[in-house]
């Protein structure tokens, strides 16, 4: 088997969890939503996390199995029950979440068959919202640490509620080399890390000090801007009936990620993550089944010589 057509492993560390929508509970937590749609576009999806030794959690683990989603590092916490979060939808479908405290994600463990997993991933996925507790905050770090010097750290910030701070930014960029946040977090950012100028002059900082590879910034409907280290690709994103946009982002990262492990051009990638985007703020929920057409790209990319 060539480079281009092997499978990548991409994980995604964090939360795993039921977003408890108006018309009842769906899987959720972004961590693992970037799992499903990864392994939905042609690469191996494997979600790290922790549930609870409960019917919730149980579920969890069904639904995992349902979506052929690796869950062998999903742990059982007996202490602690598995998370929830209480989600209103605006009028445009944007979501508002109600994140409950001191549950199961909040307690995962590193281990050796962790660190072993981080040594052959090829891209892993973290935000700051599962380093609210010090244990997960450590496991996350600890997994970044032992990964190889070529794995893609995807930073996908997900700033909720009071669950971020300097501090936790700060040493999460210096151990990434990809960031991807939205138009309404990258002030917030600017601000912590104390930036200043023009959107163009935070990206130049954000890369140059933090020695980025990529960042990523969605702007919602209005698409996306990727920055690499002074080559720039703007998309206006393409118009969506939107049921709702709970897992869009993640979809986002997903498909974004994949390009960047097929070493494709920005607008390339650009686009394709805009499409994915796009489908599934038309679907209810965080993981919906794909088109044929967007889960094609990678097994064709994997048939063609890098670009």
């Amino acid at each position: 088997m060539t480079e281009n057509e092997r499978k990548f492993t991409l994980v995604g560390l964090g939360e795993i969890l039921w977003d408890v929508l108006p018309d009842g509970k769906q899987l959720g937590g972004a961590p693992a939503n970037f799992a499903y749609h990864a392994q939905s576009l042609g690469g191996r999806g494997i979600v790290v996390s922790c549930i609870g030794n409960d019917e919730l959690g149980k579920e969890i683990m069904k639904r995992l199995e349902k979506l052929g989603l690796d869950s062998s590092y999903v742990a059982v916490d007996e202490n602690h029950p598995t998370g929830t979060v209480t989600v209103e939808l605006d009028e445009d479908g944007k979501p508002n979440y109600t994140i409950h405290e001191n549950v199961a994600w909040d307690y995962i463990a590193s281990d050796s068959g962790l660190l072993e997993l981080a040594a052959r991933a090829d891209a892993v996925c973290y935000g700051s919202l599962c380093q609210r507790s010090q244990i997960s905050r450590k496991t996350v770090r600890d997994f970044l640490q032992a990964t190889n010097s070529d794995c893609l750290g995807v930073f996908d910030i997900n700033i909720r509620q009071s669950y971020f701070n300097k501090e936790i930014i700060h040493t999460m960029l210096g151990l990434s080399n990809v960031l991807k946040l939205n138009d309404e977090e990258l002030p917030v950012v600017a601000d912590l890390l104390g930036l200043t100028g023009s959107e163009t002059d935070i990206l130049s900082q954000l890369t140059d000090i933090y020695e980025l590879r990529m960042i990523a910034l969605t702007r919602g409907a209005k698409g996306s801007r990727l920055y690499a280290q002074g080559e720039n690709s703007d998309h206006e994103g393409f118009p969506a009936e939107v049921a709702d946009t709970v897992g869009a982002g993640d979809s986002f990262t997903a498909a974004m990620t994949l390009g960047l492990l097929y070493d494709k051009p920005l607008d390339w990638i650009n686009e394709y993550s805009n499409r994915v985007a796009g489908f599934v703020c038309s679907q209810s929920g965080a993981t919906p089944e794909l088109q044929d057409s967007l889960t094609a790209e990678f097994s064709e990319a994997g048939t063609e010589s890098t670009e």
